[in-house]
């Protein structure tokens, strides 16, 4: 029998507000403490400038074999004109970071009013990855210094990052669609930059695999009454982007590769890679001003 197609959400247990909480040294806790409050900043920096940029995003999905390798089945790109938003919630507090998304193409030809979305499909609305390291966020995680590293040449702080706590399972469904959310069960290493305290690459993957149960009344005859997450891997690269008039360079996303097994699903491998590219900044006077 057919599987349902799934998609898998990773994402911070919402905890009450407290102490950020780091592992080392004394000394070594302050070195940590002194980059968590300079990367914090410069994500705010870049969240101030990225609302006035547009970029378009290109999304390719395809369902991979035992080997990883493609296994000639599911294969689809869609195009994106994306941008962030930075605004304050409804209900006041911090303002909250998203990537919003405007699907201008599906496998290269303009959508057409029945394209519904797909299961895989990047959401409309999505949070923005780096928000975590917000001042705000911060709490969320425990923190360690991981020493140092290179990124394209660039002398980087690595800190390694894990939730601090696990929140419940979700798993929601949309026709043959069903989404889990694994809150709380994220583990990663960020790589700053040594001298401008920018995000130059973040990974992330599963702290373990996790079964879920699927409710009963969303199983197919014959199949499966659980899946296994075995591996949902990430890893974002940032390069610079050069702007004129008036002369600017913001460190953007170049590529996200993503890399998702579930056993007992409708695609148990797949690998998803988006590309960005044709950045362009809105200026005062509503002029365009492309990168170069």
């Amino acid at each position: 029998m057919r599987c349902p197609w799934l998609r898998v959400i990773l994402a911070a247990a919402l905890l009450p507000a407290g102490a950020i909480q780091v592992v080392g040294s004394e000394a070594g806790a302050d070195d940590l403490f002194a980059a968590l409050a300079r990367v914090g900043a410069s994500v705010e920096r870049y969240f101030d400038r990225a609302q006035s940029i547009i970029c378009i995003e290109t999304v390719r999905l395809q369902s991979l074999g035992l080997d990883l390798g493609g296994d000639g089945g599911l294969s689809r790109q869609l195009s994106y004109e994306l941008r962030v938003a930075w605004e304050p919630p409804p209900a006041g507090g911090p303002p909250a970071a998203t990537v919003l998304r405007q699907l201008i193409k599906v496998n290269g030809r303009a959508p057409r009013a029945k394209d519904e979305p797909g299961c895989m499909d990047p959401k409309a609305v999505s949070p923005e990855p780096l928000a975590m390291f917000l001042p705000a966020e911060q709490q969320d995680y425990v923190f360690t210094l991981a020493g140092r590293g290179k990124v394209h040449g660039r002398p980087t702080v690595m800190i390694d990052y894990r939730s601090r706590q696990a929140g419940p399972v979700k798993v929601s469904w949309r026709k043959e669609c069903f989404s889990i959310e694994l809150p709380g069960r994220a583990r990663g290493r960020v790589w700053i930059d040594a001298d401008t305290d920018e995000v130059l690459r973040l990974d992330e993957h599963l702290s373990g695999m996790f079964d879920v149960t699927l409710p009963p009344e969303h199983r197919t005859p014959g199949g499966p009454a659980s899946v296994t997450v075995e591996r949902l891997d990430s890893s974002i690269v940032y390069r610079p982007v050069i702007f004129r008039e008036p002369d600017e360079t913001v460190m953007l996303p170049r590529s996200i590769d993503t890399l998702t097994i579930v056993r007992n699903s409708g695609v148990p491998r797949r690998r998803t890679n988006q590309t960005f590219s044709n950045y362009q900044r809105f200026v005062t006077m509503g002029r365009v001003v492309q990168d170069e």
